[in-house]
């Protein structure tokens, strides 16, 4: 088995960056603010052969109160699940009461720990661990996360005491991203958190009625039904014009990266306070990555006929550019409706890496051209020949033909309309490439050269029967 590895430790130790440390990542949110993280988030790292999965934790202090207290729920649950903990102290900060308390519970739970002193750097680390003695855990091990110093001897020591010495090549980490990634976004306090632990059916992410309670990207990997899925929960993202603090800034970058590499996006929406600006700001974003989306209107319970009535027209209205996206009424917090997420979520899937026959492709094209043709442009007619399939997620149609570049808008989106119509695309966008080919005669000075008389041939009879008109009239 892949061992498990904990770190935990009170608020602002290093654990995060002992974190990306051992994954050789920068995934979990570094800064010098306590009580940053607040989900368990797992990583992956190998030390040559051996395998082994590491989990951050929110910093645990013991006077948890509000959100504080759901933070150290996770951390515990974290401990539950680790093969072996790593306590992290602060060597500038010596012994506090919260470390006793840790150190305690650990105890308690009978697990496997070790102590990690951390930023040893510009400190005396054996006159620091003098400070711990009274914790009766015995040796600690010396590190500087932020530079790495002391890690790979400490992780080393670790992993060999979990396989006694043996190794298995075997092992594969089990915390990658798989199956379909479903990133669930929104503005903060819509409930997507909520959401989350209603589809993994566990209380997995911190919930808290304030907002701006997920601060980074989550990454949780499930199975239902035989079917892998990987759930991003993200941070809420507000208009630009509200953000000022730096961490949620960062907190917005993760979720914009995560919309990019989710393969299709569930935007969640207040049904209570209806569809605001920055839920189509956010809209928008999705769509212009090309992710295939679902949309899941939220805390729908409790809500009077008349004011779900107002939420449907308003919807109709203000949503009308995207008809091709499913819209559940959910509520996240009983669970109504929250299973039919998947049907939508499987079929927009579905429609976004379906492949393409070019043939069939291009025979649409053609249906398409004859029930209505293209512009005529400078007295001649845009002709597009053939197409085939380009990239998937979002699907991608390239269209060959004579003067594509100038093929008006409304044209283009009657074209995506048709084929969505006829491949029956639904809960993706659809993006159209027009290419033309290029002149085969373009070198051919021969060909120019008569091309040009006859021109010159052309307007010179047009000006002589302009002016034999003339002479008539007067």
């Amino acid at each position: 088995m892949v061992p498990v590895i904990a770190l935990v430790g009170r608020p602002n130790v290093g654990k995060s960056t002992l974190f990306n440390q051992l994954t050789r990542s920068r995934d979990a949110l570094v800064a010098n603010v306590a009580g940053l993280t607040r989900d368990r988030k797992y990583g992956e790292g190998k030390v040559g052969s051996h395998p082994y999965i590491v989990i951050d934790t929110g910093g645990i202090s013991g006077d948890e109160e509000g959100i504080d207290s759901a933070m150290a729920e996770q951390s515990l649950l974290a401990i539950n699940e680790a093969d072996v903990v790593l306590f992290l102290v602060d060597a500038r900060a010596g012994l506090t009461a919260a470390d006793e308390m840790i150190a305690l519970h650990l105890r308690k739970q009978g697990k496997k720990y070790h102590l990690v002193l951390n930023k040893v750097d510009r400190v005396d680390a054996e006159q620091a661990e003098t400070d711990f003695a009274s914790l009766g855990i015995g040796g600690a091990y010396h590190i500087a996360a932020v530079h790495g110093r002391g890690v790979s001897n400490m992780i080393n020591n670790v992993l060999l005491e979990c396989s006694d010495g043996e190794t298995d090549e075997s092992d594969e980490a089990s915390v990658k991203p798989r199956g379909i990634k479903i990133g669930i976004v929104g503005r903060p306090n819509v409930g997507k958190s909520t959401l989350v632990n209603r589809m993994l059916g566990e209380d997995r992410v911190v919930v808290y009625d304030q907002a701006g309670t997920t601060r980074d990207s989550v990454y949780i990997p499930y199975e239902r039904f035989g079917q892998d899925y990987t759930l991003i929960d993200t941070a809420g993202v507000r208009r630009r014009g509200k953000v000022s603090e730096s961490i949620e800034k960062f907190s917005v970058i993760k979720t914009l990266q995560a919309i990019e590499d989710a393969n299709v996006v569930v935007l969640v929406l207040d049904a209570r306070e209806g569809i605001v600006e920055q839920d189509l700001h956010l809209l928008g974003f999705v769509l212009d990555a090309g992710r295939a989306v679902v949309i899941a209107l939220n805390k729908w319970d409790g809500m009077e006929e008349e004011q779900k009535t107002n939420v449907k027209e308003e919807l109709k209205r203000r949503l009308g550019f995207i008809n091709y996206a499913r819209i559940h009424m959910i509520s996240a917090k009983h669970g109504t409706g929250v299973g039919n997420l998947y049907d939508s979520i499987e079929e927009a899937y579905e429609a976004a890496t379906n492949k393409l026959s070019t043939n069939r492709l291009t025979r649409i094209l053609e249906d398409a051209v004859k029930e209505h043709q293209p512009p005529m442009v400078n007295n001649r007619r845009i002709k597009l020949r053939y197409c085939h399939a380009g990239a998937m997620n979002p699907p991608t149609i390239i269209i060959h033909g004579n003067q594509t570049e100038r093929v008006p808008a409304a044209y283009r989106r009657y074209l995506e309309n048709t084929f969505r119509k006829v491949l029956k695309i639904m809960g993706t966008p659809i993006r159209i490439e027009f290419r033309s080919g290029d002149n085969p005669y373009a070198e051919n000075k021969e060909v120019d050269q008569r091309q040009a008389h006859r021109k010159r041939r052309v307007e010179k009879t047009a000006k002589f029967a302009k002016e034999k008109r003339k002479t008539k009239r007067s």
